[in-house]
């Protein structure tokens, strides 16, 4: 059975970090952690290909598809949802198929979908990727059409779910114009805003906010078009400096994936580097949202970022083991016992 919103295990929690040896006591919940995150963002019909054998060119190539929800956005919101964390969905699908059984496996998370906008006579976005037989990402294509509905305007006239959230959470599928309201609005209301980049082709749009951002959780490829230099992701030194620019130029803390060589983060008062867990890659897609949700929930949670980090590589850990974007039967204790 799924946790109920906003109920967490506290004592098993605290047995666990003391199995692990997590240093401190963590706070119980406030009443601010009733408060939901407001994620604005993608919410798609995900459509993954693994090769059998090596992509051939102009030809079809034997291998695996499986369907299932996707966007950025909307899986940061439902991972949340699963780990108990209140969250409320702002994003657009089409009024289809589609998108009437991806708001259903929301709302049955626990994901306020109330402020999805659903647009008549359009169709859902999707994202196409193929997977070499390692897991490993090949290509992909997006169709985010349905997103541009989430426009300025649209967004000021949400300006409520700001003043009733307790943070802010944005992918960079929205437009420039629409991130900049975001960030406006976010300020108004006196939170934080977290931003995952999204992509290298959409990295820059966060650029001119650096300073504004509370977490960002780029990959090594996209940190690279923030700071305009090369990240090699084998390096993890170099990881952990790119973190710290990144905080020299506003971001408060920067966790940085680094895919199978594990995830360098900073803050004003730390750095460091952890490992990525060895495991069997069913599917990669999804996993980095996985850990920018467990890694912002452990935040919110008042947990240490050395610790919240370690979490996030569990969550990432568990998704690509799994046939889905979204583990389904995702709790605390499982990210627990993943570090175990």
């Amino acid at each position: 059975m799924l946790n109920s919103p906003g109920c967490v295990d506290w004592d098993r929690m605290a047995f666990f970090r003391k199995v692990l040896g997590f240093p401190g006591e963590i706070a119980m919940a406030s009443m601010d952690s009733e408060k939901p995150v407001l994620v604005i963002g993608a919410a798609v019909m995900d459509m993954v290909g693994r090769l059998s054998r090596e992509l051939e060119e102009g030809t079809s190539t034997p291998g695996r598809i499986r369907l299932a929800f996707g966007g950025v956005a909307r899986n940061v919101a439902e991972n949340l949802a699963r780990l108990s964390q209140p969250c409320v969905l702002f994003s657009a699908v089409g009024e289809d198929a589609s998108g009437r059984a991806l708001l259903a496996v929301l709302k049955e998370a626990g994901v306020d979908t109330s402020a999805v906008r659903v647009l008549p006579g359009q169709t859902t976005g999707a994202y196409l990727a193929v997977v070499d037989p390692r897991g490993r990402l090949r290509t992909a294509l997006d169709d985010m059409t349905a997103l541009k509905a989430v426009t300025p305007e649209v967004i000021r006239e949400q300006e409520p779910l700001f003043h009733s959230a307790r943070m802010v959470f944005l992918d960079a599928n929205i437009s420039a114009e629409s991130i900049a309201e975001v960030f406006r609005l976010a300020h108004k209301a006196g939170i934080p805003v977290g931003a995952d980049p999204t992509s290298r082709h959409l990295a820059a749009r966060l650029t001119p906010h650096l300073r504004d951002i509370h977490l960002l959780t780029p990959n090594a490829g996209e940190a690279e078009i923030l700071l305009g230099r090369s990240i090699p992701p084998e390096d993890s030194s170099s990881a952990v400096q790119a973190a710290q620019e990144l905080i020299v130029r506003g971001v408060s803390i920067a966790v940085i994936s680094l895919a199978e060589f594990g995830v360098a983060y900073a803050t004003r008062e730390s750095r460091g580097h952890f490992p990525a867990l060895r495991t069997a890659i069913v599917d990669p897609t999804g996993a980095g949202d996985a850990l920018t949700a467990a890694v912002l929930f452990a935040i919110l949670n008042d947990i240490p970022l050395d610790e919240a980090v370690r979490l996030g590589i569990s969550a990432a850990s568990l998704t690509l083991r799994s046939r889905q974007t979204v583990v389904p039967d995702l709790t605390l204790d499982k990210l627990y016992e993943e570090i175990m």
